[in-house]
């Protein structure tokens, strides 16, 4: 309902979830672009970094994302980056759905007493196992594929850069995920046929 209802001038709907464990790698010898003939040339050995933590909420009716990348992911985090939602989005918009899944950080009871003094945040968890109903998850996919189907980053300082201009370039041209209420009514058949089967 949330994804495919009109929603008033005053409601927007955000799919939140992490990204974890980004590893910025550093290959121990230049890629190679691909060339006539020729794929991409890609060195299998590389350096780690350390890693970072993407923290993203995907706007259902924009397609805007909002992002933010930390080294850890507690309470404190994403109470810091709810902090920044609040920050970033129009005082005119006095509802905001949340929609999110069911992992201990969102729930704690930091968490829970930050809610309380911003009475616009309004949490939507997902059912268990069913990481498809949050829309974010789809924009991770493109993501992935973009900025990490080859992965080569000189550190965590570059890795982070290159995420939050990725987002930057995606909301130049951001556009939504159609969700209409039949396909999410497949969808959700096919979820509980696989249930069922799996249960037999």
């Amino acid at each position: 309902d949330l994804y495919t209802r009109p929603l008033e001038a005053h409601e927007t709907v955000l799919c939140v979830d992490e990204k974890t464990s980004l590893q910025p790698r550093t290959r121990l010898a230049p890629t190679r672009p691909a060339r006539p003939g020729l794929p991409v040339r890609l060195e299998h050995e590389y350096l780690r970094h350390g890693a970072l933590n993407l923290l993203a909420a995907f706007d259902t009716r924009s397609g805007k994302v909002y992002g933010q990348c930390y080294e850890r992911k507690r309470q404190v985090e994403f109470i810091q980056f709810l902090e920044y939602l609040d920050r970033t989005i129009s005082s005119d918009i006095t509802v905001i759905h949340v929609v999110l899944d069911n992992l201990r950080v969102h729930k704690g009871q930091e968490v829970q007493a930050w809610l309380e003094k911003h009475p616009r945040f309004k949490f939507h968890f997902t059912p268990v196992h069913c990481s498809w109903m949050n829309q974010v998850e789809q924009w991770f996919g493109i993501l992935q594929r973009k900025r990490f189907s080859l992965s080569d980053f000189d550190a965590k300082s570059d890795l982070k850069e290159k995420v939050l201009r990725f987002i930057e370039q995606w909301n130049r041209y951001a556009k939504p995920f159609k969700w209409t209420r039949r396909s999410f009514d497949k969808v959700l058949a096919k979820a509980e046929r696989e249930a069922l089967e799996s249960a037999a």
